[in-house]
């Protein structure tokens, strides 16, 4: 089962402030764990006026102890004793400067055999003008509209049914998470091109979980840290507004710096 997030706030900034906010939020007091971004791509059409760009950030993180549980240890190779953890994010935006709005979409390109997560973000100047004190006509508002939505999906129970297909109803969960020596074949989708030989499955009360139950486990907890993750991803660009607000790019860059000190 698909685990889905959404959640819907308004900036007290204007739709240009939180846009360029948007591409200058990394880092900030709350993403220390960003580790570096890269653009790949931007573009700009004078005709419709749209800016698209395609940027690819470094993140680190830890994977929780009760998912690293869940997993056989073919499944974790990639992290630390600790649960650590890095993954690169490919991020895609459109900014329509005439319209004012702006889409964005990220997505992890590494343990996407765990759990995939894409993240849709909309922001958007309200279609109503307010009137000023004096009775003048209406201006700009001064707010900026946000929508966010996050998929959350394990693909262990996708390659249980696509071994089941390959091997028959006597391949349980157990052999298949923990297959003996077996390669299992990725689809276009994965970003490391053939997963690792699969050691054998943890003993004990792992081996009764069904796939299903890993997955919705695996789900609910990715789920819980993204409850979690997005209220400080919200002060972050507050952070960066903040900034821009009292001191432009200069504040902007000066906090990035010290950011970056604290995090060394």
């Amino acid at each position: 089962m698909v685990k889905f997030y959404s959640t819907a706030y308004t900036y007290d900034h204007p739709f240009p402030t939180v846009s360029l906010a948007y591409f200058l939020r990394y880092p900030n007091p709350y993403s220390r764990h960003v580790a570096s971004t890269d653009t790949i791509s931007r573009h700009y059409d004078p005709e419709t006026q749209r800016l698209t760009t395609v940027r690819l950030h470094l993140k680190r993180s830890r994977l929780p102890p009760a998912v690293v549980r869940l997993l056989p240890k073919s499944s974790t190779q990639g992290a630390g004793e600790d649960g650590s953890t890095q993954s690169f994010i490919l991020e895609r935006s459109v900014v329509d400067v005439r319209e004012g709005w702006m889409e964005t979409e990220s997505r992890n390109l590494d343990w996407r055999n765990v759990l995939s997560v894409i993240e849709r973000q909309t922001y958007s100047r309200p279609g109503a003008t307010s009137l000023s004190l004096d009775g003048g006509e209406g201006r700009e508002s001064e707010q900026t509209n946000v929508a966010i939505t996050v998929t959350l999906k394990s693909r262990i129970g996708e390659q249980l049914r696509k071994r089941r297909a390959r091997w028959g109803e006597q391949a349980t969960a157990t052999s298949v998470i923990g297959g003996e020596g077996r390669t299992s074949e990725m689809d276009g989708e994965a970003a490391s091109g053939n997963e690792a030989d699969e050691a054998p499955a943890r003993g004990g009360w792992f081996s009764t979980w069904s796939s299903g139950a890993v997955r919705s486990a695996i789900e609910a907890i990715s789920l819980q840290r993204t409850e979690r993750s997005q209220p400080k991803a919200q002060k972050g660009m507050g952070v960066v507004l903040t900034r821009l607000r009292e001191g432009g790019l200069e504040a902007v860059f000066e906090g990035m710096r010290k950011d970056r000190e604290i995090e060394i």
